[in-house]
C-alpha cells in the first residue's frame, strides 16, 4: 500500500517508461520510482526543496530529477497517458466541457528568473500584478466529470477571455482507436467569456455556448424567451470544484517557482494525479 504522497503500485506500472532513463556508466542512478514520490511530497507539501525528507535522498538529486523530467516534458506525456486510459474506460465526457480560469498569489522569492529559460519560457514568466498582489493565473479547460483536460498559464493582469481561443485550440483528447477528439458539444463559461469573438467561434466548430449575458438579470421576468440552458449551466461548479482539489497542493495553491515551465509541470503533475482519483 502506497504512504501518503506517493504513487500507487497500478499508476507506476502504467507510467514508469515515462520516467525512466537508461543508467549511465559511472555513479548508479536513483531509483525513478523514489525520485518521482520525493516530487509528489513537494507537491502536495509546498515545502521547500532543502526540507525534503531524508527517505527520499538527498534533495538536489530529486530536484535535479524534476529539471530533467520538466525538461522533456515527462508530466505532460504522463497526463496524456491518463487521458488516454480514461478515455478507453469512457470516462471522460466528450460531450461537456467547461472553461474557467484560477488566481494564485505568487511569493516575492518567485519574481526575478530574468530573461533566461529557454524557447518555450514565456517572457514575463507568467507572473503579472493585479489586485491580488504579483499573481499567476491558470486558465482551465475540464469535462463534466471535472478531470482536466488542458491548461495554459498567463501574468494575473491577463483578461481571461484572451485565453479562451488559445486554450480551445489545444484541447486535444487522444484514444488509441479512431481520431482524437478536440471539440465538444456543449461548453460552458460565466459571465467573463460573454465576448462575440468566442461565440462565432463555437459557432465555426458546431458547438454550443451556455454563457450567460453580462447584462442578463439571475431571475428574467415571466414570459421572457430563454437565453441559454440554465439547467445545463448549472453543471459549471465541477470546475471550481476541480479547482479547489488542485489548490489542496500546496505547491499550487501559492507559486514558489521563478520558471513557468516549472510551475507548469507542477500543474500536469496534479492534474495527472486528479484523473487517478477517478
Amino acid at each position: 500500500m502506497a504512504k501518503r504522497y506517493e504513487l500507487p503500485d497500478a499508476a507506476w506500472d502504467l507510467v514508469a517508461d515515462i520516467f525512466y532513463e537508461p543508467r549511465r556508466s559511472g555513479r548508479p542512478r536513483a531509483d525513478d520510482r523514489l525520485m518521482l514520490n520525493g516530487v509528489l511530497w513537494m507537491l502536495c507539501s509546498g515545502a521547500a526543496w532543502r526540507d525534503m525528507p531524508e527517505r527520499f535522498g538527498p534533495w538536489s538529486t530529486v530536484y535535479q530529477r524534476f529539471r530533467d523530467w520538466r525538461n522533456r516534458g515527462a508530466f505532460d506525456q504522463m497526463l496524456k497517458r491518463l487521458h488516454i486510459k480514461l478515455n478507453e474506460q469512457g470516462l471522460i465526457d466528450l460531450e461537456t466541457w467547461m472553461i474557467d480560469y484560477t488566481a494564485v498569489r505568487a511569493t516575492r522569492a518567485s519574481s526575478g528568473a530574468g530573461k533566461k529559460g529557454g524557447p518555450e519560457e514565456p517572457q514575463d514568466h507568467a507572473l503579472g500584478h493585479s489586485r491580488g498582489g504579483l499573481t499567476t493565473k491558470i486558465h482551465m479547460l475540464c469535462d463534466a466529470n471535472g478531470v482536466p483536460l488542458k491548461f495554459l498559464l498567463s501574468g494575473g493582469q491577463a483578461s481571461d477571455i484572451a485565453y479562451a481561443q488559445p486554450l480551445l485550440d489545444e484541447a486535444y483528447i487522444p484514444s488509441l482507436r479512431g481520431r482524437p477528439r478536440k471539440r465538444c458539444r456543449w461548453l460552458l463559461a460565466d459571465k467573463g467569456y460573454d465576448a462575440e469573438a468566442l461565440r462565432r467561434y463555437c459557432d465555426r466548430y458546431r458547438m454550443q455556448p451556455v454563457i450567460p449575458l453580462r447584462s442578463m438579470k439571475r431571475k428574467p421576468k415571466p414570459g421572457l424567451p430563454r437565453l441559454f440552458d440554465r439547467p445545463k449551466y448549472r453543471q459549471r461548479n465541477i470546475i471550481e470544484r476541480m479547482f479547489g482539489w488542485l489548490k489542496e497542493n500546496h505547491r499550487i495553491v501559492t507559486r514558489f517557482d521563478k520558471l513557468a515551465k516549472s510551475y507548469g509541470a507542477m500543474v500536469s503533475l496534479a492534474c495527472a494525479m486528479r484523473c487517478l482519483r477517478d
